[in-house]
């Protein structure tokens, strides 16, 4: 009578831990219904390597003539029942085990069934060489491509399939200044490094070096499938006067509509709006915060060689937040950032051959030690009106709020 006791409690708890596997849910769901009957592979779960399982497999592969390796873990053959039952009476070894296993292993089975996670849609990956890449359902591209310190690149509206950028592409660094001083060229042309975080967001590094006495970080991470939010981090390790990280966009030919949502519009007093980069205005625009934004354009940075630019002062923002539109497909993209965080927004005319739009983030003195951070966003929408703009704006800022 224990023999064939033990065979069925074996055979039971096999049936459930190597047809099911659930122990780590590696057999497919559509075997549970086939399980009685079935001879064939079966994956083999990880907590069943080794110990009996690994004498059980040899059995299993005398009576099936086929080799199992449980270190590797992958395949059982399932043998009909009676050839179980005939190796399961044959060895008492296994009539033990059955038993036991019947009454620990088949309840632990239940509660560690668990559906495999889904992955994280808004998550970056990475591709190597400190490049990585992303698709969210909405727009797809590349970030940091080949491990360049650039910002987005290759990125593409899925549903229309237009590009939007070109250049050095969207939400790059860029220039980065201190008072009547500029720290090379451009960032993408620092050495630095990034990784992928838990929560599939991207970090960026660049250390601080003699020559830059200051440690810079951005975090780009997606909020939605067409929201990116980019959080720059500075610490000082000296004196700063007037630090200022200006945060660059390039989009693609056919983003020829530029505008910035100023305090007052010309001709309408009192009245807010966006106010549109016309050529009449001048080719390179500032739209200051405040007069002591625009005195620090105007403190010697902007007159160093190589591109030195000449900007044309236009009216204070109402809100840091602009927009780059191609009105043949009604695709728009917003950027924005708090009003603590950005002290200007600049664009070219609109027809300007660069097609971009810059944030100028943080302006404001740093003591040595002192770590800051400022945040910007690039919302991407199709055909969204300037009231929608707004309306996304106000949402970002109620969403920072609650953080």
């Amino acid at each position: 009578m224990g023999r064939p006791r033990a065979t069925v409690a074996f055979l039971a708890c096999l049936e459930s831990c190597v047809v099911e596997a659930t122990l780590t849910g590696v057999a497919p769901l559509s075997d549970r219904h086939a399980r009685r009957d079935r001879i064939g592979p079966v994956p083999l779960c990880e907590g069943m390597k080794g110990g009996y399982w690994s004498e059980l497999a040899s059995i299993n592969s005398a009576v099936t003539g086929t080799p199992v390796s449980i270190l590797s873990g992958v395949l059982f053959t399932y043998p009909s029942l009676e050839k179980r039952a005939a190796v399961m009476n044959s060895n008492p070894i296994f009539l033990i085990t059955g038993l036991v296993l019947a009454e620990i292993i088949l309840p632990l089975s239940k509660i560690n069934a668990q559906p495999a996670s889904k992955a994280n849609p808004l998550a970056f990956v990475d591709a190597g060489a400190n490049g990585f890449t992303f698709n969210t359902g909405v727009l797809r591209g590349k970030l940091r491509a080949d491990g360049k310190s650039t910002g987005l690149s290759s990125v593409e509206h899925i549903a229309t399939g237009t590009k939007l950028d070109r250049s050095m592409g969207l939400f790059g660094h860029y220039r980065v200044f201190t008072a009547n001083n500029r720290y090379g060229t451009g960032v993408w042309d620092w050495p630095g490094d990034a990784e992928l975080r838990a929560d599939g967001s991207v970090e960026a590094r660049w250390p601080a070096t003699d020559e830059r006495p200051f440690e810079l970080r951005a975090t780009y991470r997606w909020a939605a499938p067409n929201a990116l939010n980019v959080v720059t981090t500075v610490q000082a390790k000296t004196d700063l006067v007037n630090f200022e990280s200006f945060l660059a966009s390039y989009f693609a030919e056919t983003f020829t509509n530029s505008l910035a949502h100023v305090a007052e519009l010309p001709g309408r007093p009192c009245v807010a709006g966006f106010l549109a980069a016309e050529p009449s205005f001048g080719t390179w625009l500032v739209f200051p915060r405040d007069d002591a934004a625009m005195a620090i354009f105007r403190d010697g940075r902007w007159t160093i060689a190589p591109s030195p630019v000449e900007w044309v002062k236009m009216p204070r923002l109402a809100k840091p937040l602009g927009i780059r539109r191609d009105p043949a497909t009604g695709l728009t993209a917003v950027l924005m950032s708090p009003p603590t965080d950005a002290f200007a927004i600049c664009t070219p005319q609109q027809n300007e051959g660069h097609y971009s739009m810059y944030l100028s983030l943080f302006g404001r003195d740093l003591k040595a030690g002192e770590s800051v951070h400022a945040r910007a966003r690039l919302l991407i929408a199709e055909k969204l009106p300037d009231a929608g703009a707004v309306e996304a704006y106000e949402s970002y800022l109620k969403g920072l709020c609650r953080q």
